[in-house]
């Protein structure tokens, strides 16, 4: 969106479902690639930093936020006259 426009309801829900929708195909990438690390892993008894686990836990942290601000935007959406 523009820095000198502001956004409307339709452009922000425009904008929103656009980053759903980026966002839900990256995550989907990510869950393949995840399970085949993890599958890697395991079969070849691999250890990896520690770094994995604090970034992991981060993100972790980062999708429940992001879950609950959808959940709000939702219940906004259900409580329009």
């Amino acid at each position: 969106m523009d820095e000198n426009t502001t956004p409307t309801v339709e452009m922000s829900l425009a904008a929103l479902s656009d980053a759903v929708g980026k966002a839900s195909d990256d995550l989907r990438a990510v869950r393949a690639t995840l399970d085949v690390a993890r599958a890697d892993i395991a079969s070849r008894n691999t250890s990896l930093s520690r770094d994995v686990v604090r970034h992991a836990e981060q993100v972790i942290v980062h999708l429940r936020e992001a879950d609950e601000s959808l959940r709000d935007v939702l219940k906004d959406l259900s409580r329009r006259d």
